[in-house]
């Protein structure tokens, strides 16, 4: 499926729903396409701490997914089966990631600061990707995964290597 396939599928699955939507926008966001939604109902899609927008994201990939299989078994053009995309509401996701650099950020200065690990709250797999894409290139820091589903986290440790 193509951008505006899975626009129109965002747009038919929130009237669906009942979701009053002002716009649905489309643009590139850290490599993924990001499809933004803007609404006044963004409280019913976003949930507690982004629990239903991560719903939303999950349900409308299956969906992709399940229409690009289906193309692809009647001869149909497939070539963004395995397309990168989320979906945004009210840019919460941009924001969250936004914070999610700044506690980074912070805690790395901290680690220096102290000359120590310093252990970040539990996060999902993406949240800690960023974190671990932050410090990359860092020398006197590094980053690691410790603890297991939903208690695992990320461990900011100083190096002291220039």
């Amino acid at each position: 499926m193509d951008s505006s396939q899975i626009k129109q599928l965002i747009a038919d699955l929130l009237t669906h729903m009942q979701i009053a939507v002002q716009s649905i926008d489309v643009s590139e966001a850290d490599g993924r396409e990001r499809f933004s939604v803007s609404t006044p109902d963004s409280h019913i899609l976003i949930g507690t701490k982004g629990a239903h927008l991560s719903a939303l994201n999950h349900l409308v990939k299956k969906m992709v997914a399940a229409k690009s299989e289906r193309g692809r078994l009647t001869g149909a053009s497939g070539a963004a089966q395995d397309k990168t995309f989320f979906v945004d509401v009210n840019g919460y996701q941009e924001a969250a990631m936004e914070n999610i650099k700044n506690v980074a950020k912070i805690m790395g200065d901290r680690a220096r600061s102290f000359k120590t690990s310093v252990e970040l709250d539990p996060m999902s797999s993406y949240e800690r990707m960023v974190i671990h894409s932050f410090f990359q290139d860092v020398k006197d820091v590094k980053t690691e995964s410790v603890g297991e589903g939903e208690k695992r986290r990320v461990v900011i440790k100083y190096t002291g290597e220039l």
